[in-house]
């Protein structure tokens, strides 16, 4: 049984070279819902859709994100109505969001949801949200604070950052099973994802940090920042904002309180010593996910014990 905590884009593609030496229904999934907002009344889970559409092998590889050879006719026709539109949903992307919607207006929770989406897609890994509670993401800039996708679709990362607010985290619940998937499993894995804001999110929720530090599993982490930058995303800005060294090591010292091993890039090979220092084993390796290839071998090195 292997356990994953999980973001968007750098933890899906984790997951698909996971997934070639693993049987999916031996791997759980707990996938960040921190991003999740409303557009058009609809409840859209960027996360959880970005895992859900490429394990069922039909996400947009170039973007990481959307389905591929989508279209985008509905969100420019409501452009023409005067719509934001700046998120960009595509016309068979949206009927995930319409069916999401539809059902949690219904009384389902977004667990029951997530598992009716994997059905459909043919998805048999447990792909579990972090919490079935109302939780939002907000960065603090000059101006005031700003959701997430907001800050870094909308506008493109491009203000400094001066915090970073969970909203929810006081009161959200761990999801169904989420718990128990930490102590069942033989491994548990911290994917490549932000920090803050994706693994973040899982990790304030109330009960998963300390379920993480007692589980008899061993647990690995992935580091996001190789050699001073995030692979993908706004990661450098958050961490810096915070006053966290953006850093194989920043991350190291973020979760050093429950992880075992720590997976870093070969360019960060010097940080091994001070990451060691932290009382968290190390390992070196190609973390960079450019290939099929390299998925599989990341994964393999995050395994072997």
């Amino acid at each position: 049984m292997i356990t994953a905590l999980a973001g968007g884009v750098g933890a899906a593609r984790f997951l698909t070279g996971l997934l070639k030496i693993t049987e999916e229904k031996d791997v759980s999934v707990i996938v960040n819902t921190g991003d999740d907002l409303e557009m058009f009344g609809l409840h859209i889970s960027p996360d959880i859709d970005i895992v859900a559409y490429t394990l069922a092998g039909i996400v947009d590889q170039e973007k990481g994100w959307g389905i591929k050879g989508d279209t985008f006719q509905t969100l420019e026709t409501l452009k023409k109505f005067g719509l934001e539109t700046w998120f960009a949903l595509g016309d068979r992307d949206l009927a995930t969001h319409i069916f999401r919607t539809d059902l949690l207006k219904k009384g389902f929770t977004l667990s029951q949801v997530t598992n009716e989406v994997c059905r459909a897609l043919g998805v048999n890994v447990k792909i579990l949200p972090m919490t079935n509670d109302k939780f939002e993401t907000r960065i603090k800039i000059g101006e005031g604070t700003v959701h997430f996708e907001e800050y870094f679709v909308k506008r493109a990362s491009s203000e400094k950052v001066l915090g970073v607010e969970f909203v929810g985290s006081s009161y959200a619940k761990p999801s169904p099973q989420v718990i128990d998937s930490i102590f069942d499993a033989e491994v548990v894995i911290i994917c490549p994802s932000n920090p803050i804001v994706s693994i973040g999110t899982i990790l304030s929720i109330d009960g998963i940090r300390e379920a993480l530090r007692k589980t008899s599993a061993r647990v690995v982490g992935v580091s996001p920042i190789v050699a001073g930058a995030p692979i993908k995303g706004p990661a450098d800005k958050i961490l810096s904002g915070l006053g966290i060294e953006v850093s194989a090591f920043g991350v190291a010292k973020l979760y050093a309180d429950f992880v075992d091993t720590f997976v870093i890039d070969n360019m960060d090979a010097a940080e091994k010593g001070r990451i060691e220092s932290l009382g968290v084993q190390v390992k070196v390796t190609n973390t960079i996910m450019r290939s099929l290839e390299d998925k599989l071998k990341l994964a393999k090195v995050v395994l072997e014990k």
